[in-house]
């Protein structure tokens, strides 16, 4: 254990100073990514539930009873079904409540994309901090061993181009697990939007049925 902890330490205190920008990086990246997946599934679970209760309301036609449930609720998918619910008794129009909502959407959206793609610009920065502490390092390295005894140049060179690569390896070490955590965020995104979505088109489809038999029973 000890042993580990040991070559670990050499390898980061031997990368040179361009390791400790490339630790910020790592650090801010996945605090924003323990953040925000922290965020996404609180909010995938308060849809979840909120949909799971207001669902069978809505399938009764009952959209008194749903306004109520959804206006003293803040998850998502409340905000966008109470939009639609609120409409729904004062126009006849399906595209006056389906334009309600899609207002009502381009402003939840930024709310979970937000900070999102500063995980995949973190992956992005430390790769690229690996690559040029890996040039600057060469650049030393060749200069160093321009003046020395020519039986130790190769030893020299070899030994300093080591060095110098820990740098690229520490900064793909740190952007291989953020891509991946940026493409898992993305996804749940895309979850939410898709399930609001699905859920728009429902409460739409039943507004709309519901109105339309209203039509033809008084025609």
């Amino acid at each position: 254990m000890m042993d580990a902890m040991y070559a670990i330490v050499n390898f980061f205190v031997s990368g040179g100073i361009f390791m400790y920008p490339i630790l910020l990086v790592c650090a801010v990246g996945t605090a924003i990514a323990i953040e925000r997946y922290v965020t996404l599934s609180l909010v995938t679970a308060k849809n979840r539930a909120m949909w799971a209760k207001v669902q069978p309301v809505l399938t009764r036609r009952e959209f008194e009873k749903a306004r109520e449930i959804t206006s003293k609720d803040d998850s998502t998918i409340a905000q966008l079904l109470n939009m639609g619910l609120e409409r729904q008794g004062a126009v006849r129009r399906r595209d006056d409540i389906e334009i309600a909502m899609e207002e009502c959407m381009m402003e939840i959206l930024p709310q979970l994309e937000k900070r999102t793609s500063y995980v995949g610009l973190a992956a992005n920065i430390a790769t690229l901090l690996g690559l040029l502490g890996t040039i600057m390092g060469l650049i030393q390295a060749f200069t160093a061993v321009a003046n020395a005894n020519p039986a130790e140049k190769a030893d020299l060179l070899s030994a300093s181009i080591s060095v110098a690569m820990n740098t690229t390896a520490f900064g793909l070490i740190v952007a291989i697990p953020l891509l991946v955590t940026h493409t898992v965020l993305a996804q749940k995104t895309g979850q939410i939007v898709a399930a609001l979505e699905m859920a728009s088109v429902k409460t739409l489809n039943a507004i709309y049925s519901t109105a339309k038999r209203q039509f033809d029973v008084a025609a």
